[in-house]
């Protein structure tokens, strides 16, 4: 049975964060059965033929599901033929943990919580539009370690607006005071279609300067680093043996599979992308009907541009092997110039027959990775 890894999307919010493009909806909760009948429907169809390695339940909210509905979803889930040391991750956002629900993932096999904290103080937290407070993210984080979850992530965010140096550094400190086996820093993007998009075109966004996400950024791996957390990729940081090893299906160019609205699947060189349209994605689901918004069967050089942009992404880069055995050519045959400069400019290393970003390259990685473009 081949092994594959799944992601399921719940698009629900109690309320969309001001700087979320992702396909999430709130005040839409009368539909959450029919969606989530439609998602069971589309996962018993597509799943079974698979093993499944990893297991990631993203969104939205999905501890912002309705709890019988949510139950429900983990049982179809924990029917599928799991390998026995799946990693089986519940995207959370504080404030919607509880007794209840911790103990429903526990009972169901999930052995990964992900939880969206993003910053320490309330009054950042509000600009961004969490609706939850530092104490009530520590109360669900010692819940969830009192309910025995030993592998836990924590997302955090720098460049948000107001931010100060020393907010990211108090932030950084309190959260390594807690030991979490996996830490997600990522620096803000303003993406189009969101409120902060909306706010920067009005000159309403007071960002950080250049040079004080600069230092957040040096801050991040001076700080993660003396408390034990190795960084493995451009935003992600674990203890020995904690990587998300879900994520690293993405960045290593495995096939997942992905249900839900709006999800997107990469299954032998080509990606399926779910309809967006929520009435209609339910429509089919429970006409049993096969629809995607796109299909693109992807071609040698967009598989090559993703291989390598996506493995450039984590620390130890891209195997010049696996690049050789995938594209039945070195990577000197397309990149070797590429390479060579970038080298000089001390942005890439090669050594032990692997390609990756120097510290600088990594601060300057979209200017390298621009360059790999085969169009």
């Amino acid at each position: 049975m081949e092994k594959i890894a799944l992601y399921v999307h719940i698009p629900f919010c109690k309320q969309k964060c001001f700087y979320c493009d992702f396909h999430s909806f709130q005040g839409i909760e009368n539909i959450m059965d029919r969606y989530t009948d439609a998602l069971i429907a589309e996962i018993n169809r597509k799943a079974h033929k698979y093993e499944i390695k990893t297991i990631f339940i993203g969104g939205g909210t999905p501890t912002y599901l309705h709890l019988n509905l949510f139950e429900k979803l983990l049982k179809c889930i924990g029917d599928l033929k799991l390998c026995e040391d799946v990693e089986y991750t519940v995207e959370c956002n504080p404030g919607t943990l509880s007794n209840e629900i911790l103990e429903i993932m526990k009972e169901n096999k999930v052995n990964r919580l992900s939880i969206g904290l993003q910053a320490c103080q309330d009054n950042l937290l509000k600009v961004i539009g969490r609706i939850h407070n530092y104490k009530e993210f520590e109360e669900n984080y010692y819940l969830a370690r009192s309910k025995g979850f030993s592998n836990i992530n924590i997302d955090l965010m720098y460049g948000l607006p107001g931010q100060k140096v020393g907010h990211w550094e108090e932030s950084l400190k309190e959260i390594v005071k807690l030991k979490p086996e996996h830490i997600s820093a990522y620096s803000l993007i303003v993406e189009e279609d969101t409120v902060f998009y909306r706010w920067y075109e009005q000159n309403k966004l007071n960002l950080p300067s250049e040079d004080e996400e600069r230092e957040m950024n040096e801050l991040t791996h001076t700080l993660l680093k003396e408390a034990g957390y190795e960084q493995y990729e451009i935003s992600n940081y674990a203890k020995p043996n904690r990587e998300c090893r879900h994520n690293l299906v993405y960045w290593n160019m495995e096939d997942y599979l992905a249900c839900g609205t709006g999800a997107s699947s990469y299954i032998n060189g080509t990606r399926y992308k779910n309809l967006s349209n929520l009435d209609k994605y339910m429509e089919a689901m429970e006409n049993n009907l096969e629809e995607y918004e796109e299909v693109i069967e992807n071609s040698r050089e967009d598989n090559i541009e993703e291989f390598i942009f996506m493995g450039l992404r984590k620390l130890d880069g891209i195997s010049e092997e696996d690049f050789r055995v995938r594209f039945g050519a070195t990577i000197d045959e397309i990149f070797s110039d590429i390479i060579e400069k970038h080298i000089k400019e001390q942005l890439l290393i090669r050594e032990n027959g692997r390609i990756f970003l120097s510290k600088k390259g990594i601060e300057l990685s979209n200017y390298v990775m621009s360059d790999f473009m085969l169009a």
